[in-house]
């Protein structure tokens, strides 16, 4: 096919060239099968007919591969499938979109490289790994998805020779499970060394003997053979971590490389006891060293003889700004002595007295792999921060480590020592005593000993026995607090370095090593800082360069019999997940969603189909997903398309059945732009056939005289169709009368319109895929009105506006039912029969039932005053039992029973109130033991609140919300859907079956001048709905707690709903609290009584508490006593009420008698003050003769401070400033208590008379600075001396730095001519100790938390101890 430039100037078929005026779809495709092209991005500007063959083809020849040996799939997709490189179907076809950029990625096939086109991959295949890289990369390969990255990896300083494939390196990379790099690099490392890889074939695993999950040596095994012979990219390492006993959490946790090398050596050896590889960490790593102490003046020596994995080597010396530059200076201070002089003299057993000595180490013989840990992790003590070093240190390739060798008979123990023999003291104690056990242990260790070799041996040993040869560099990448390992490794195969960076495997150059010897630009103080990063050499790997025991690879035909077969077995097992992959990106993944008939719910599950099945074969699958088997035929069941955000049925797939279902869908895709729908009908009934452009309306009955709102009846129109042809459609779905049919819209929440235009279309009249109609057709009259002013309009506002909400009542709301039911004129223990007239009417019922509220109120006021807020029932009280007829509990369901009930969608019997037996709610009347009511004695404001969106329009919920019409038989649609919602608005179920009541909102006590002194709002009266009837609440015990179930018009003021409460909790409003319950069972109390109930939605819980409530004007205050020497110096007190216009001294009378009663606190009126509270930090002194409100602002839930005072009230006047001090003393290291210093003026110098005066330090001696953080501005006696801003230079204390403008401010101060203590390390130390935990436990910051470590361990018995304590 001849090609030609698009003008994206890339090749494309001249056909497609030619189709200009063909929309055209932009590909945007990632490579991230190398680490080189992830950042770039190929871009192709195709037609929209462009078969998707011919993308791969484009692609291919972009990227410079072969057809078919790469994957593309769609980018930022959870599961990406795999598209079909060999399909014919276009574009658009599969999923593309034209005009808008469609992102793809190119990744690996079958977890093997893309083959590279043949013009380019020949000049590969010959040059092999020596080739000349294409082009070039800065920096080591940065980790995927690795916490603790470092900027060093794209430092310019660094420029690998070559990033390449792991089919030109042969190596395989280790994936990150999170943070275990550390581990990753010491796996590669052990794997790379031949004698421990080949060691660890010939060990032979018995699965009777041991769990293979749990074997160690067995996991290491297998991850060996799968590095060796997987074609995978990168492997897993969890099965090893999991032999390890870690669990997922381990993954987090960042280790040292070095502590892993250990314990992993413990732990293998532990497993081997009694094998042949017993002694192979030791036959490999272990060396010897003497430790040894000698007298300088006899010349006695008691030493002994220790064994060492790995060699730690100081960066820079304790207390030096020089570091040592490279591992040979290093290796030498290793083994410098130190003179134990003066305090540290020696005794020595040979002259019976202290003597001055030498002590050091010296290395009698080095292990055949030799390893240095370069010692980069430090302490500063200066700091008490952890840190790195970050200083350069060299080191060679091959270490001729002779010089460091003891070469003296160490056979006697009073050998003249050489004088620059021995080393520094590690911190180690060994025991002075002379130990000759040590001497002749060991004969069998194949490291090299020349302690045991005679001096002509150790003479005629050449001098290249102890050259070792670089082949491991674990390189640490970060700070102290965290950072990335990665391995250079050289291999014993050809000689050439590689980088092990978790899954990227790449090779490098000598260069590229010398570039980990450390050192950082710019200079730098004593110690770098805790949280300086840089990239650095951390532990090297020395092998004896001994030619007749440096062995070589097994290659895998040679491999022994046991592990042959563990080849195969692995080789199966990748097989078998290939083929499941496979089979993966075949499986169509798609939401589908069920009315399931028989829960009378929508249900949703995931169906997962083969893109080859057909239609017929996915609506079988899903029938039996659904559980539809033995209550659905499979001719009633077909799968349909569907849009769950609008609930739109897109279309129906007649004639399609035996069509393969990816297909249909458009292909296999991670995910799905629709979702799929199974639709059941009753055998007698025919589906309704879906169109594609066709729009869903679900359209409501409304029935003016009954007050009823029918469940929803589904039908489909065309958006061009006119309003009169609507109204034909829905007439022939509901029976209804198209000539004398009014249709209402409503488009969102709130938002009602007329449809009165016959010829306007419905597009024009705002319809969209999923709309929702009311339709009536009944009164003619109310066709005459307004349509704002219509009954239509009102019913429609009302259940638009209605919520349900459910009430805690308190214990004493039977009372309210029985005084109810003796008005009535009925025995309390019966239910009222209003259905038989023997009722009283509401207005009667009310007006007596307000009496006796009155005398409930006034008998509850003459008890205690401060009684009323303690007095709060518990959430689990029970109510009496009322006895009731056995046709009750169909009127008052359990919480449990109405949730069911009120699944069904805008059925709702709403009766006038005072009908006592209308319309359909006689029964439900009949059987209320709670009688609706209705009050009409309190105005509203009629503006009505649109701000609240309905949250069941926007996010209406599938499985609460079936519909199920129980008294109208549905109307026989064929589509499934005739008689149940897709989805319905909770709100509109408040009203089914019941009476309804009308109220007027009152207002709270809050201080709009709109209100009169009852709370009465000044305006236009507008009735809002209210229904309450009881209900229980389970509590687990056979007993139910009695709550009410209440429908309620949300435009109602919290002051008329509480009104209407009245009845039920049986004392008047003023008497009791309303608490809105939250999702984690916080309960917050609603005191703004002009509120509307806007903020509630459908469901929400509300407590109701005994307690005076707020009146005009009133707050609620908590009341926190101060106590500024107190570890807590915050504590609760008690809950008051402070009044608009109130003294302070007045709200002091008000707390005596609480603090009295309920706190034991027993003060007089002039021994306590109250104070401002601005979290914890106490502020303003609020003094006796302050007004609230005019010179206090207040505000609910307001906390104020309760400060007993030791002495008469110093603060007189507002001019007047309150300090509180606090001296330190720096001899002692000690914070004195607290006291209190008052100012008449915001001078310094009067401030530091009054500390002189108070404290006796001379003026001129004085210092003070200002506390920093919240009270009580804690800070560690480590750093107050230096930390703190002494003695700022300012005249007054209003100003920069100080800002002391309010009382409460914190001032230490303390006496310069003091010196500060003396401390020893140790006892700096233990004092840090104590401050860390006084600070903790005071709530203050610790000046440095270091990420908190978890101690690396290895399981042997495959997890963790059961005992906690247990190291």
């Amino acid at each position: 096919m001849e090609m030609v430039p698009s003008e994206e100037k890339q090749l494309v078929p001249k056909e497609i060239e030619n189709a200009a005026d063909e929309p055209r779809v932009l590909c945007i495709i990632q490579d991230t099968t190398n680490a080189k092209t992830v950042t770039e991005r190929l871009t192709l500007n195709l037609p929209a007919s462009t078969p998707l063959a011919q993308l791969f083809q484009g692609v291919a020849l972009k990227a410079g591969y072969v057809v078919g040996s790469f994957h593309l799939t769609w980018a930022n997709m959870a599961e990406p499938a795999p598209l079909d490189h060999n399909s014919q179907t276009s574009l658009t076809e599969s999923g593309f979109e034209a005009g808008k950029k469609n992102f793809l990625q190119l990744t690996d096939k079958d977890g093997e490289q893309p083959q590279l086109a043949p013009d380019e991959s020949a000049t590969a295949g010959s040059s092999g790994l020596d080739e000349v890289p294409r082009d070039g990369f800065i920096g080591p390969l940065p980790r995927d998805s690795t916490v603790g990255c470092s900027s060093d990896y794209s430092s310019p300083s660094y420029s690998y020779s070559s990033i390449l494939n792991k089919s030109e390196t042969g190596y395989v990379g280790l994936v990150n499970q999170a943070m275990t790099c550390y581990l990753n690099s010491l796996l590669q490392t052990l794997f790379m060394t031949p004698e421990f890889r080949n060691a660890l074939y010939n060990w032979e695993f018995e699965e009777s003997e041991e769990d293979p999950v749990t074997s160690i040596p067995y996991q290491l095994q297998r991850l060996f053979v799968l590095l060796q012979t997987s074609k995978k990219r990168a492997i897993e390492t969890t099965d090893v971590t999991r032999s390890f006993g870690w669990d997922s959490s381990e993954a987090w946790q960042q280790h040292d490389v070095q502590e892993l090398c250990r314990v992993m050596f413990d732990a293998l050896e532990q497993k081997w006891k009694q094998t042949e590889q017993a002694d192979l960490i030791n036959q490999l790593y272990q060396g010897k060293l003497k430790d040894y102490v000698r007298c300088l003046e006899c010349g006695y020596e008691s030493w002994r003889i220790d064994t060492y994995l790995d060699i730690p080597l100081v960066i820079r010396p304790f207390g030096s700004a020089q570091a040592y530059g490279s591992v040979e200076e290093a290796l030498h201070a290793f083994i410098q002595p130190e003179t134990l002089d003066g305090p540290n003299q020696y005794f020595c057993e040979r002259c019976k007295k202290k003597c001055d000595a030498r002590k050091g180490l010296r290395f009698l013989h080095f292990p055949y792999l030799l390893t240095l840990q370069l010692k980069r992790f430090d302490f500063d003590y200066t700091t008490m921060h952890r840190i790195k070093l970050n200083d350069r240190m060299t080191f060679p390739e091959e270490l001729d480590m002779s010089p460091f060798i003891d070469v003296e008979d160490e056979k006697s123990p009073q050998t003249e020592s050489c004088t620059d023999s021995g080393a520094e003291n590690e911190g180690s104690c060994h025991s002075d005593q002379m130990s000759n056990d040590f001497s002749t242990d060991d004969g069998v260790d194949e490291g090299i000993c020349l302690d045991s070799a005679s001096s002509a041996e150790r003479a005629l040993k050449p001098k290249s026995s102890l050259t070792f040869e670089l082949f491991s560099v674990m390189v640490h990448s970060g700070s102290a607090a965290g950072g990335h390992y990665y391995a250079c490794i050289k291999s014993f195969s050809d000689g050439q370095w590689y980088s092990f960076n978790d899954q990227h495997v790449s090779k490098i150059t000598q260069d590229d090593i010398r570039k980990t010897y450390g050192g950082s630009s710019g200079s730098r103080g004593y110690y770098s800082s805790a949280f300086a990063s840089s990239t650095n050499a951390y532990m090297l790997i020395y092998r004896l360069k001994d030619p007749s025991r440096n062995a070589k690879y097994l290659d895998v035909e040679d491999f022994p019999s046991h592990i042959a077969r563990l080849v195969q077995k692995e080789k199966e097992s990748e097989e078998q997940e290939k083929r499941q992959r496979e089979i993966e990106r075949n499986t169509c993944k798609i939401k589908l969603f069920c009315l399931h008939p028989v829960k009378m719910m929508m249900v949703e599950n995931k169906l997962e189909v083969h893109k080859d099945k057909t239609l017929q074969e996915a609506v079988e699958v899903a029938r039996k997903l659904m559980d539809l088997e033995s209550t659905v035929p499979l001719e009633c069941c077909r799968l349909v398309k569907y849009d769950e955000f609008h609930e739109y049925l897109e279309r129906s797939y007649e004639g399609e059945e035996d069509t393969p279902l990816g297909l249909l869908l458009g292909g296999v895709k991670s995910s799905y732009m629709f979702d799929l729908l199974l639709e059941t009908r009753k055998p007698e009934q025919v589906f309704q056939p879906y169109k594609p452009g066709e729009v869903m309306v679900k359209v409501h009955v409304v029935g003016l005289k009954s007050e009823t709102i029918a469940a929803q009846v589904s039908v489909r129109a065309y958006l061009n169709q006119t309003v009169a042809e609507f109204k034909q459609l829905i007439a022939q779905a509901t029976g209804l009368c198209a000539e004398t049919m009014r249709v209402v819209l409503e488009r969102c929440y709130n938002d009602l319109r007329l449809l009165y235009v016959p010829n306007k279309t419905l597009k024009a009249e705002g319809f969209f895929r999923s709309n929702k109609v009311f339709v009536e057709s009944s009164d003619l009259t109310d066709h005459q009105v307004a349509f704002t002013d219509s009954q239509l309009w009102k019913l429609l506002d009302r259940h638009g506006n209605t919520i349900r909400l459910f009430l805690s009542l308190p214990e004493q709301a039977p009372l309210a039912s029985r005084t109810l039911a003796q008005k009535a004129g009925s025995d309390p223990s019966e239910p009222f029969e209003g259905a038989k007239g023997g009722r009283k009417s509401v207005e009667a019922i009310l007006e007596e039932s307000t009496e006796k509220l009155k005398s409930l109120s006034l008998q509850q006021e003459q008890e205690q005053q401060g009684s009323s807020d303690s007095q709060k029932s518990s959430d689990t009280s029970d109510f009496e039992h009322i006895e009731s007829l056995s046709h009750e509990a169909d009127s008052t369901p359990s919480v449990s029973a109405s949730v069911s009930a009120d699944n069904r969608e805008l059925e709702n019997r709403i009766q006038p109130a005072g009908e006592g037996g209308a319309g359909g709610g006689t029964g439900s009347d009949q059987d209320n033991p709670f009688p609706p009511e209705e009050r009409s004695d309190s105005e509203v404001n009629n503006d009505r609140s649109t701000s609240s969106v309905d949250s069941d329009i926007l996010s209406s919920s599938h499985s609460s919300d079936t519909l199920c019409n129980a008294d109208s038989a549905p109307i026989p649609l064929a589509n499934g859907l005739d008689s149940h919602s897709i989805t319905s608005s909770r709100r509109s179920r408040a009203h089914e079956g019941k009476k309804e009541t009308w109220d007027t909102a009152e207002e709270d006590s809050g201080t709009d001048s709109e209100y009169d002194e009852n709370g009465r709002i000044k305006a236009e009266a507008q009735y809002l709905y209210f229904r309450a009837v009881p209900c229980s609440l389970e509590d687990g015990t056979g007993e139910g707690q009695r709550c009410l179930q209440v429908h309620v018009d949300k435009r109602i003021t919290l002051a008329a709903f509480k009104q209407n409460l009245e009845p039920f909790v049986g004392v008047s409003s003023s008497h009791f609290k309303v608490f809105r319950v939250y999702a984690n069972n916080q309960e917050f109390e609603s005191v703004r009584l002009n509120e509307t109930l806007s903020s509630f939605s459908d469901d929400n819980k509300i407590t109701i508490r005994l307690g005076r409530a707020l009146k005009k004007g009133e707050y609620r205050v908590k009341v926190y006593q101060l106590l500024v020497n107190d570890p807590e110096p915050c504590k609760f007190l008690v809950d008051a009420v402070f009044a608009k216009g109130m003294t302070v001294r007045q709200s002091k009378e008000e707390l005596q008698p609480q603090l009295r009663d309920q706190c034991k606190l027993d003060l007089s009126i002039d021994r306590f003050r109250l104070r401002k509270k601005t979290w914890k930090n106490p502020g303003t002194v609020f003094l006796d003769y302050h007004v609230y409100e005019e010179d206090i602002n207040i505000s609910s839930n307001w906390e104020v401070f309760l400060e007993v005072l030791d002495e008469p009230e110093k603060m007189k006047s507002m001019s007047q400033l309150a300090v509180l001090t606090r001296r330190w003393s720096p001899a002692h290291m000690r914070l004195e208590p607290f006291r209190e210093v008052v100012l008449e003026s915001s001078s310094v110098e009067e401030l530091k008379e009054k500390l002189s005066e108070l404290s006796g330090i001379a003026l001129e001696n004085l210092e003070f600075a200002k506390g920093r953080g919240t009270f009580p501005c804690d800070i560690s006696v480590l750093e107050i001396h230096q930390d703190l801003d002494w003695n700022p230079k300012v005249s007054t204390l209003n100003v920069w730095p100080l800002y002391i403008c309010d009382d409460g401010a914190v001032v230490f101060y303390r006496d310069k001519a003091e010196e500060p203590m003396e401390l020893s390390e140790e006892e700096r130390s233990e004092l840090m100790k104590k401050e860390s935990s006084r600070l903790l436990k005071t709530g203050q910051r610790v000046s440095y938390s270091p990420r908190k470590e978890k101690a690396l361990k290895i399981y042997l018995d495959g997890g963790p101890a059961k005992d906690p304590g247990q190291d």
